[in-house]
């Protein structure tokens, strides 16, 4: 495509996801369904140089104030993922001396806001929360792209031998330092045209998210539960855990999302998986299962706001509003999930946010309300789990895992048995 077209086709996606009315890879996704000529090396460029802007977009407002021309098609000028001739190719002299004068200031005199590049109240919470050195040290870490982890599907292959086919493929991958199912990837290699994917092998999941499975430590033989399923990345995990055996249920209320599913399911080879949409956390479904569930994991609707890496727009989308709102909503569904529990039972609750008014403001006060759970010992627990280091992952007596620290998205996970 010429250089031309393409800044062009920047210039419109920006402005797309500029009004912030949609989750930005589904907008992205659907950009690209629409021009379905685009390259390989094409959807890169303009995905990343998307980001970027939605990831610094403070700055990039900021910085995109000089300059002529319509103002997306300054800020993809500025954030411009791509190969550098490509962009020359692009622009006229002008712009390519305007981009050079903007970018060679010195940013170290520039406001807090346009360092750290988040919401003023997130920004103020965090920074309440973890004093200012661990503050920034998060924002550097948040700023970055995130590395792509896989899950060793062990129910069919062994991690070994999937870290030496994808080395036959020339892709490197390194076993991940907490979890036993893991490897990590730096890049984003097509992992849909290799076999192993496509026959169950792997699948895409952040090291985070693959340890709050570990965390459940389903059983074979048992009920379990996965509440909150989703498009079902967890529900995979245990169900391998599981080997395949005794009864997981997957509920979700999204029938869209537990569609999602369906395609991972198959290539899984597991067959002791029941995918069901519920009305809410009080549907029948749930009374029926009282008191007869081993496990119980509440993957709970959060903020999101420890997946930034990946998904920097939600930071412009979510609202302290709404956290008081989620808040409410993961106490009532941590509440009608704790029922499902038989005596000596395990419940896991879990989210992707970095606050700890969705952690362990929510924790402390299950704990508090519900004298018929005592908290799960963790540090024998993630023992048990096979997790490697399990003391760099608790903190104050949950499951904690940071960006800047674990080099994992944010995670919190807390764990009770029934008396």
């Amino acid at each position: 495509m010429h250089p031309t077209a393409l800044l062009d086709l920047a210039t419109e996606l920006l402005r797309s996801l500029q009004k912030l009315d949609a989750p930005a890879d589904s907008m992205v996704s659907a950009f690209f369904r629409r021009h379905r000529a685009l390259g390989p090396r094409e959807r890169h460029a303009l995905a990343e140089t998307a980001y970027a802007v939605l990831r610094r977009r403070p700055l990039m407002l900021h910085l995109a104030q000089s300059g002529t021309g319509a103002l997306e098609r300054r800020l993809a000028i500025l954030a411009w993922a791509g190969t550098d001739s490509l962009l020359r190719g692009a622009l006229g002299p002008k712009e390519i001396q305007w981009k050079a004068q903007v970018l060679a200031l010195d940013r170290a005199g520039f406001s807090d806001k346009l360092r750290h590049n988040l919401p003023d109240w997130f920004a103020g919470q965090l920074r309440k929360e973890l004093g200012d050195e661990t503050f920034w040290k998060l924002v550097d870490a948040m700023d970055a792209q995130a590395p792509l982890d896989l899950r060793v599907n062990i129910l069919k292959a062994k991690r070994e031998q999937v870290q030496a086919d994808l080395a036959a493929a020339g892709i490197e991958a390194e076993i991940t330092p907490f979890s036993p199912w893991g490897l990590r990837i730096h890049g984003k290699p097509s992992l849909n045209k290799l076999e192993l994917f496509n026959r169950g092998d792997v699948e895409v999941q952040d090291e985070g998210s693959q340890l709050l499975a570990l965390m459940v430590d389903a059983k074979r033989g048992e009920m379990v539960v996965d509440f909150c399923a989703g498009a079902g990345g967890k529900t995979l995990a245990l169900g391998a855990s599981m080997r395949n055996t005794g009864r997981l249920y997957a509920f979700d209320v999204s029938g869209h999302r537990l569609e999602s599913l369906k395609p991972r399911l198959a290539r899984s080879g597991l067959s002791n998986v029941h995918p069901a949409q519920i009305a809410h956390e009080r549907d029948d479904r749930i009374k029926r299962l009282a008191g007869k569930i081993d496990r119980v994991l509440v993957d709970a609707p959060c903020s999101g706001l420890g997946t930034l890496r990946r998904n920097p727009d939600l930071k412009w989308r979510q609202s302290p509003q709404a956290v008081v709102e989620l808040q409410a909503k993961q106490t009532a569904i941590l509440d009608s999930a704790a029922r499902l529990l038989k005596p000596g039972g395990r419940l896991v609750y879990a989210t992707c946010s970095l606050l700890r008014a969705e952690n362990e403001d929510v924790a402390t006060a299950f704990t508090e309300a519900h004298p018929d759970f005592v908290p799960l010992p963790l540090d024998k627990a993630l023992a048990a789990a096979h997790i490697g280091r399990p003391a760099e992952l608790i903190e104050g007596g949950y499951l904690r895992m940071w960006p800047h620290v674990h080099g994992t998205d944010g995670f919190f996970a807390a764990g009770w048995l029934k008396r």
